[in-house]
């Protein structure tokens, strides 16, 4: 896909942005999540445990780890405009966890481009809705409508 300019974003308000490709969650994965966040429930980092107790028969990831991939995932797909200079995380509106991510399956990010307002100069607040989807399941890991401040890069004055 190729990657918009600002006033192309503007004109997909209510489109699809695009689709990641898949990434597999895999324990190491699990445990790094587990390590920075200290987090370490069993169900999560516990193999041996989970397969005896857990009714997935196998350790999941963190809800938290799954939400974080959306920020790495919506740069494979060209919804940041070309000229911009900076994004930052600006919020979330909603999130629902709405099934585990089993340990060794697949997820991509599938996004959808709610609004772009501008908020000063070269600044736009982004609102979008990702969908992490997890390879042949019915239902979506999880949604997640997000806002992203967006800084357009100034152009350089002729000296």
């Amino acid at each position: 896909m190729a990657v918009p300019t600002f006033e192309e974003l503007k004109q997909k308000i209510g489109c699809e942005l695009g689709v990641s490709p898949w990434v597999v969650v895999d324990q190491a994965m699990i445990q790094q999540f587990a390590d920075c966040t200290g987090d370490r429930q069993w169900i999560h980092t516990d193999p041996e445990r989970a397969r005896r107790e857990s009714p997935f028969r196998k350790t999941i990831a963190h809800g938290y780890l799954t939400l974080s991939l959306v920020g790495s995932l919506i740069q494979t797909i060209g919804a940041i405009p070309e000229n911009t200079q900076a994004a930052f995380n600006y919020g979330l509106d909603k999130v629902r966890f709405l099934a585990p991510v089993i340990t060794g399956t697949r997820v991509r990010l599938r996004t959808t481009l709610l609004s772009v307002e501008n908020v000063g100069p070269g600044q736009y607040l982004m609102k979008a809705t990702n969908t992490i989807e997890i390879e042949g399941a019915e239902k979506p890991a999880l949604i997640a409508e997000t806002l992203a401040m967006l800084y357009e890069r100034r152009k350089k004055r002729a000296v």
